[in-house]
């Protein structure tokens, strides 16, 4: 069986979206897995074992309407006996039309109903721990694996050995003291309105050197510079003694190797929060005000801590859509304190592991 899972847009997506690949090469022998993401996710795809083929959707197909049937054709080429589609837009409609497979599979909606042969509602109550964005994709294995096979398995990251090796080296060199523990800080989100306030992550911050003694790094770019300078500013003086600012990633790749040397992240929820939890790290995360915690709360582990405005200050979501919400992200961010946070961040801190 050829199966082609197409799974677009956000690094959490599409790491959550590995665990259909898995699931398809292990419980069906002989089966060939092919996986269609954005280029700029594929840092936490290379190397796994149960991806066949990874199937590059890149900007050039959404400019040039040429470039993309062309790419439509490679599909049709490719003879796919099922297609899974978790992503369910106009250009994955598109692919699942044109792959010419007799299973197709998908999320119900108005406007693609004709392209599937199985259409499935999105599930919006929380039967598990391994919540909702996981529940659903194993929703869409069901019409070709049967229900006692469809296990609710974790996502992995795959690092290679020189990989690890390399960002060893570059934290010994760094000054990094591997007795002391060290802790990632996710100081952005991946947009502004997943992004808790810099003042307020400068507050936490001193409250995590306060509590223990540790070493930490902060996860940003060079395009970040800005914000992260910010930040570090904001910080107390003596917070920034226990900060290795200059030690940072240059790519998704190194990230992800430095991460393995970490002993937790705490972090704005997002792709690093899925990553690292794929690693086994422990992980505080902060949920924007207008992201899901029951969607992306996933994998609830003892040792992970998730913290949402809505734990709080419930009445300021009463009666809100998920679009009002999003308009007054900014603004609901404001009332979100680091003093609310303050307790559960300390109990995560002392319940972590000495080195």
């Amino acid at each position: 069986m050829k199966v082609l899972i197409i799974q677009q847009k956000m690094i959490g997506d599409v790491l959550a979206s590995t665990i259909l690949c898995q699931l398809v090469k292990e419980k069906i022998p002989g089966s060939v897995v092919h996986f269609v993401i954005n280029r700029h996710t594929e840092a936490v795809v290379i190397h796994n074992p149960f991806v066949d083929k990874i199937v590059y959707f890149t900007e050039e197909y959404r400019k040039s309407k040429r470039a993309f049937y062309c790419f439509l054709k490679e599909i049709a080429r490719e003879k796919y006996d099922v297609v899974i589609d978790a992503y369910c837009k106009l250009e994955s409609n598109a692919i699942t039309l044109f792959s010419g497979a007799k299973t197709k599979i998908s999320y119900r909606k108005w406007y693609s109903r004709f392209i599937y042969t199985h259409a499935f509602d999105y599930s919006k109550n929380v039967e598990t721990k391994i919540g909702l964005a996981i529940e659903n994709r194993l929703l869409l294995l069901t019409p070709i694996l049967s229900s006692e096979k469809i296990e609710p398995v974790q996502p992995k990251i795959y690092l290679t050995e020189k990989e690890i090796e390399k960002a060893r080296t570059y934290l010994e060199r760094g000054g990094i003291n591997f007795e002391t523990p060290l802790i990632m800080i996710g100081i952005l989100g991946s947009s502004e309105n997943k992004t808790y306030p810099l003042q307020y992550m400068a507050r936490l911050i001193d409250e995590i050197v306060k509590t223990r003694e540790v070493t930490l790094l902060f996860n940003y770019i060079p395009s970040q510079q800005e914000e992260a300078d910010r930040l570090h500013s904001l910080c107390s003086k003596e917070t920034r003694k226990s900060i290795k600012f200059d030690l940072f990633a240059n790519s998704l790749r190194t990230f992800l190797a430095l991460l393995h040397f970490c002993d937790a992240l705490i972090s704005n929820e997002g792709g690093a929060v899925n990553m690292a939890k794929a690693m086994d790290l422990p992980t505080f995360s902060i949920f924007s005000p207008w992201v899901s915690k029951e969607a992306w709360d996933t994998y609830k582990n003892e040792h992970d801590l998730t913290v949402h405005l809505n734990d709080y200050k419930p009445e300021k979501f009463q009666g809100k859509l998920k679009g009002e919400l999003k308009n007054n992200a900014l603004e609901l961010y404001h009332h979100f304190e680091p003093k609310l946070l303050q307790d559960k961040l300390v109990g995560f801190l002392n319940h972590l592991p000495t080195t």
